[in-house]
């Protein structure tokens, strides 16, 4: 039984991050994936926009979560946005795939000041190795003795108010709680409801220089916020270098650079500045980002965000 109890710990350590205010995937180059965690935002950027982001966070550290993400969304008509997201997350022997559709609508405010108000729906598929990923060195245990797969429905809503120089986002991506493992009655790993606020400037200090401002704060209702700080500079719309700061986390370098208008790539570097640095002393994430006109417009808010 002791044993048992300590192949628990195990399970919900790795469980943990999904547990408390890191439930939801972190993301240090959050202004480049945001269709992910708002649904407001699909359609904003007035073309087919494809992301796909990879993290991997904790490097050489062993079950640390990895993330990959994938979003495209398009404006269809003058004020409806759709957009398609998908986020597949593991840590240790969790595997957790979202599959959401997202829906917006676009009220214009005067000159090039918008609010758009978003929702989205999906699935969210939990595969849990219990039996082919978690040693319990005890035989015949019935909570050990198979892998847990389940899935549930999810929702989320957003608001998102833009121009072509400043956003502001607020959205709670998952509405509908969940439970990951329930053994014998007992459940663990239940999902928490997080919210999400998002804001950035775009100033324009030279004819060929940008400097991009932009925060982060996510959190459960009833835990401590956590929050991102960002400072990036961008030259001739083409070369972005800029650094983070996550509170109590990570001190973050990151690098872009557009090939085209349609074309972006982006790198960021997280130093760890949390005890688990003994182990994992920094966290990679890289971003490919297309976005494709098909109508040969030019776009009427150019944007950089």
């Amino acid at each position: 039984m002791k044993k048992l109890i300590i192949a628990m710990t195990v399970l919900l350590t790795g469980l943990s991050s999904t547990v408390n205010a890191q439930q939801d995937p972190q993301y240090t180059q959050y202004m480049y994936n945001q269709a992910v965690i708002n649904p407001a935002y699909a359609g904003s950027t007035e073309s087919l926009s494809i992301t796909t982001l990879y993290r991997n966070q904790w490097t050489g550290f062993e079950g640390a979560p990895k993330t990959l993400t994938f979003s495209a969304h398009s404006p269809v008509g003058e004020k409806v946005g759709l957009g398609l997201s998908v986020i597949s997350d593991q840590h240790g022997p969790v595997k957790e795939n979202n599959i959401y559709a997202d829906f917006s609508y676009t009220i214009g405010l005067g000159g090039a000041h918008k609010l758009a108000l978003g929702a989205k729906a999906g699935v969210t598929l939990h595969d849990i190795g219990l039996f082919s990923d978690v040693n319990t060195q005890v035989s015949g245990d019935e909570a050990f003795s198979e892998d847990v797969s389940k899935s549930t429905a999810n929702a989320g809503i957003g608001a998102f108010f833009y121009s072509d120089k400043y956003y502001v986002g607020l959205s709670m991506p998952n509405m509908l709680k969940g439970t990951y493992l329930d053994v014998n009655g007992a459940e663990y790993g239940s999902d928490e409801l997080h919210y999400f606020l998002t804001a950035g400037y775009v100033f324009q200090l030279t004819e060929n220089t940008k400097f991009k401002p932009s925060f982060m704060v996510k959190s459960e209702l009833q835990s401590a916020l956590s929050f991102d700080v960002n400072a990036n500079f961008l030259f001739y719309d083409k070369f972005e270098i800029g650094a983070s700061y996550r509170n109590e986390d990570s001190f973050s370098g990151l690098v872009g650079f557009a090939f085209s208008k349609s074309v972006r790539i982006g790198y960021a570097y997280d130093h760890i500045l949390t005890d688990i640095n003994v182990a994992a002393k920094a966290s990679h994430e890289v971003f490919l980002q297309f976005d494709l006109n098909f109508t040969k417009k030019v776009s009427r808010s150019p944007r950089f965000f």
